[in-house]
C-alpha cells in the first residue's frame, strides 16, 4: 500500500488539476458509472465483457424497472470507451422535480454490483457525491466535496469511502490528493475492508432506501380520469408515457395552447371513465395546476359540487397533454417498422430474462406470458436499445394510435362499472403536527437532546434499583410538565460558546458526545513534564553556574514583564470605571437582570439605591462602586431568548433556529395571549 501513496504524492499535481477541471453535472441530472474493479485483458476484451454486462444488468432488474414510471428520462446504460478514466458502461438520468427517481437508481446501484462483485459504482449530482449528505453527521472530518471526489464507491452492495493514511493504518490517500479513478479501483480491489464504509454512514444510507422495492408501488397513485378513448388506448400498451403528457401540459406555453383550440388527435367526444396510474410527483403536479380550458375545445366541466368533477379535470389536463405532445411531433411513416426479433441483441436479452425467472414459470401463449413478453418488448425499445432509439414520445404516442386497432368506444364503456377503488390523495395535505413528526425522523430523532441531562451517565443506570428509576422517571415527568429545564438552555448555550469553530462554521456541542474517547499518551507525558517541571539530574559545578546566570536573566525578565503586565491591568480597569461611568448616566442598566445576592437588605428593602435613580447626582468613586451590583448572566440570557422565541409567534426564527441546532426543543408556548 505504501507504492500507493507514493504513486499518490507523486500525481499530487495531477490530482489537484483533475480537481479543477472537475466535471460540472446538470441540474437535476445524475450521473452513474460502473467500473470493472480490475481490468480484464485488452480493451476489446474488456468492451465485449461490459457490452454483454449490460444485457445481463438489465435483465436481472428488468422486474424492478418495467414498474417503474421515471419523471423524464428512463435508467440507460452503455459503453463509454477509455479516455479519461478507464472503460466503463454507464448513464445518465435527468429527473427534475421528482429526486425519487435519483434515489431509486441507487437502489438500482446497489443491487447491481452486489449481484456483479466484479462491478464498482460511483454516482454524482451537481451536489457531488450526494450519497454522503444522508450521512453527514457521521462523516470523517477530513471529507468534504474537494475531497471526496473518486472516493466514493458502491462495491459489493455496500458503500465504501477511500480512507485517509493515519497513525493506525497506512491505507488510503492524503486528503489533499485526488486519486485517478485506476488508482482507486486498485485500492478498493486490494484492501476492500479497509474502504468499508463506517456502521452509521452505512445505516444513514440504509435507512434513506429503506422500503424499496416494495416503495415502486407505494409511490404510485391511481386515479379516475375522463379521457379520450385514444389516450386510453395508448395508456393501456404504454403506461409511462404518462409521465411526458404531464410534463408537456406542466411546462406548457401559450404556442403549445393553439394546438388545443380544436383537439385533432384526441377529440372530447371520445372520453371514457378509466384508471390511470401516475406517480406520486406527477398526480401533485397536474392536481394542484390551475386551469381553464378553451371554450372552442370542447372539453366543458361539470359543476365542482359534482362527485365527479376531480375525474373531468384530471381528464381534461391529461388530454391537453398528449394533445400538445402530438402537436410537436411528425406523423409516423407509412412503412412497417421491422420486427423486433430482427435485433441481434433481442434473442440473448429475451435468454437472459428467461435465466432470471421473469416469465414466472408461465407457458407460452398463456394469456400472464403474452402480457410479459409485450412488457419485455416495450422494455428492451426502452432500455437495451434506447441509444439507437431517436422516437419522441409524440411520435411513440402516433405509432400506437397507428399500429394498433384500437378498443372500441362500447367496450371502454362497459369496463366504466368495473373499474377499481381509485387511491386517496390525503397524502397531499400535511398537518403542523405531520411535518414536525417528518422533520424529527428526518433530524435522526434528535428532539430530546436538550432535555437528556444524564445522557452521559446512561451507564450507571444499570445498577440502580427499580424504585430509585421509577423515582427519577416521575421526576423527569414533573420537570417536562413545569416547563422543561432552563438551567439546560444556559448550560447548551455555554457550551456552543466554548466549542471549538473555524472559518467553516461552529461545532455543535452534542455531536462530539457520540465520538469515541482517545487521547495520545506521548503527548500527555510531555505535558505533564510541562506542568511539573523537568526531571531531576546529576549536573556537575560548571552546569550549576550556568544555570545561576540563566536563573538571574530570567528573573529580570520575570520583573519586567510583570511590571508591564500590572501597568496593562491598571489602563484596563480606568478604561472600565469610565465605561461604567457613562453606564450610569443611561437607562440602559434597567434591561439586565441582577443577581439576588446584596440586592435587598436585612429588612427586605433595598440596600442601596439603584444606580439608574439619580444619573445627575454627584457620587463619591466609593459609593459607586457599592451601587454597581453583579448581573445574572444565566437568567438574563434565557430571559432574552424566551423573548425572541415569543416574538416569533411559533413561526422559525433565529432563537428556534439556534436551540434546535443545540439539540435544545422547548415546548410553544401555552400561556394566554
Amino acid at each position: 500500500m505504501t507504492s500507493h501513496v507514493k504513486e499518490s504524492k507523486l500525481s499530487s499535481n495531477n490530482g489537484i488539476l483533475d480537481g479543477i477541471q472537475r466535471r460540472v453535472v446538470q441540474e437535476d441530472t445524475v450521473q452513474y458509472r460502473l467500473f470493472l474493479i480490475q481490468p480484464v485483458g485488452s480493451t476489446a476484451q474488456a468492451e465485449e465483457r461490459l457490452t454483454h454486462l449490460i444485457e445481463e444488468i438489465l435483465a436481472k432488474v428488468a422486474t424492478f424497472l418495467t414498474e417503474y414510471i421515471w419523471q423524464h428520462q428512463p435508467f440507460n446504460l452503455k459503453y463509454h470507451p477509455e479516455k479519461d478514466v478507464p472503460a466503463h458502461i454507464g448513464g445518465s438520468t435527468q429527473f427534475l422535480d421528482n429526486v425519487e427517481d435519483e434515489w431509486f437508481i441507487v437502489f438500482l446501484l446497489q443491487r447491481i454490483t452486489e449481484a456483479f462483485p466484479e462491478l464498482a459504482a460511483s454516482i454524482e449530482d451537481n451536489d457531488g457525491e450526494f450519497i454522503l449528505i444522508e450521512a453527514a453527521d457521521y462523516l470523517p472530518k477530513w471529507i468534504n466535496p474537494d475531497t471526496s471526489e473518486n472516493r466514493v464507491f458502491l462495491y459489493r452492495g455496500q458503500l465504501h469511502i477511500l480512507p485517509c493514511p493515519s497513525n493506525s493504518s497506512s491505507v488510503g490517500f492524503p486528503k489533499n490528493v485526488v486519486p485517478s479513478v485506476a488508482q482507486a479501483l486498485m485500492l478498493l480491489s486490494t484492501h476492500p475492508e479497509a474502504c468499508r464504509a463506517s456502521t452509521k454512514i452505512s445505516s444513514a444510507l440504509r435507512k434513506r432506501l429503506e422500503g424499496y422495492p416494495e416503495k415502486i408501488q407505494t409511490g404510485l397513485h391511481r386515479a379516475h380520469c375522463f379521457i379520450p378513448a385514444g389516450i386510453a388506448h395508448v395508456l393501456t400498451q404504454r403506461p409511462n408515457l404518462v409521465a411526458a403528457a404531464v410534463s408537456a401540459f406542466y411546462l406548457r406555453d401559450p404556442v403549445d395552447l393553439q394546438a388545443c383550440r380544436t383537439f385533432k388527435t384526441f377529440p372530447p367526444d371520445t372520453r371514457v371513465l378509466t384508471m390511470v396510474t401516475f406517480t406520486r410527483c406527477l398526480y401533485a403536479q397536474l392536481q394542484q395546476q390551475q386551469f381553464t380550458p378553451d371554450r372552442r375545445s370542447g372539453f366543458t366541466l361539470p359543476p365542482r359540487s359534482h362527485p365527479k368533477y376531480k375525474a373531468y379535470e384530471l381528464g381534461m389536463k391529461l388530454a391537453h397533454g398528449f394533445e400538445i405532445l402530438c402537436s410537436k411531433s411528425r406523423l409516423p411513416s407509412s412503412e412497417p417498422d421491422a420486427p423486433i426479433s430482427c435485433n441481434p441483441q433481442w434473442k440473448g436479452f429475451i435468454n437472459s430474462l428467461k435465466t432470471n425467472g421473469y416469465f414466472r414459470g408461465e407457458l407460452e401463449g398463456s394469456a400472464l406470458h403474452r402480457e410479459l413478453m409485450r412488457t419485455a418488448e416495450n422494455f428492451f425499445k426502452q432500455y437495451v436499445s434506447y441509444e439507437s432509439s431517436t422516437v419522441s414520445p409524440g411520435e411513440e404516442v402516433l405509432q400506437l394510435l397507428h399500429s394498433c386497432s384500437p378498443l372500441s368506444l362500447e367496450e371502454l364503456k362497459k369496463q366504466e362499472s368495473q373499474l377499481p377503488q381509485e387511491d386517496s390523495d390525503s397524502w397531499l395535505d400535511i398537518s403542523a403536527q405531520d411535518l414536525e413528526r417528518m422533520l424529527q425522523e428526518r433530524n435522526g430523532g434528535r428532539a430530546d437532546i436538550g432535555s437528556r441531562n444524564t445522557s452521559s451517565t446512561k451507564h450507571t443506570e444499570c445498577s440502580k434499583s427499580a424504585e430509585e428509576k421509577r423515582k427519577e422517571t416521575e421526576d423527569k415527568h414533573q420537570e417536562e410538565d413545569a416547563g422543561y429545564s432552563l438551567v439546560a438552555v444556559s448550560q447548551g448555550m455555554k457550551k456552543f460558546l466554548n466549542a471549538m469553530s473555524s472559518h467553516e462554521g461552529a461545532e455543535l456541542p452534542w455531536t462530539s458526545s457520540s465520538q469515541p474517547f482517545s487521547f495520545d499518551p506521548d503527548s500527555m507525558a510531555n505535558t505533564l513534564d510541562r506542568l511539573l517541571g523537568s526531571k531531576e539530574e546529576d549536573l556537575d559545578s560548571d552546569d550549576l553556574d550556568d544555570d545561576e546566570d540563566e536563573e538571574e536573566e530570567k528573573d529580570e525578565e520575570f520583573d519586567s514583564a510583570e511590571m508591564k503586565g500590572a501597568e496593562t491591568l491598571d489602563n484596563l480597569r480606568k478604561y472600565m470605571d469610565q465605561m461604567d461611568q457613562e453606564l450610569m448616566g443611561t437607562h440602559i442598566g434597567q434591561s439586565f437582570k441582577q443577581s439576588n445576592s446584596n440586592k435587598a437588605g436585612p429588612g427586605g428593602g433595598s440596600s442601596h439605591p439603584s444606580a439608574t435613580d439619580s444619573p445627575l447626582r454627584q457620587e463619591s468613586p466609593a459609593e459607586t462602586e457599592e451601587e454597581i451590583q453583579p448581573l445574572d448572566l444565566d437568567l438574563n440570557l434565557v430571559t432574552n431568548l424566551l423573548e425572541s422565541l415569543s416574538s416569533q409567534a411559533g413561526l422559525a426564527g433565529p432563537a428556534s433556529n439556534l436551540l434546535q441546532s443545540l439539540g435544545i426543543h422547548l415546548p410553544p408556548n401555552s400561556d394566554p395571549a
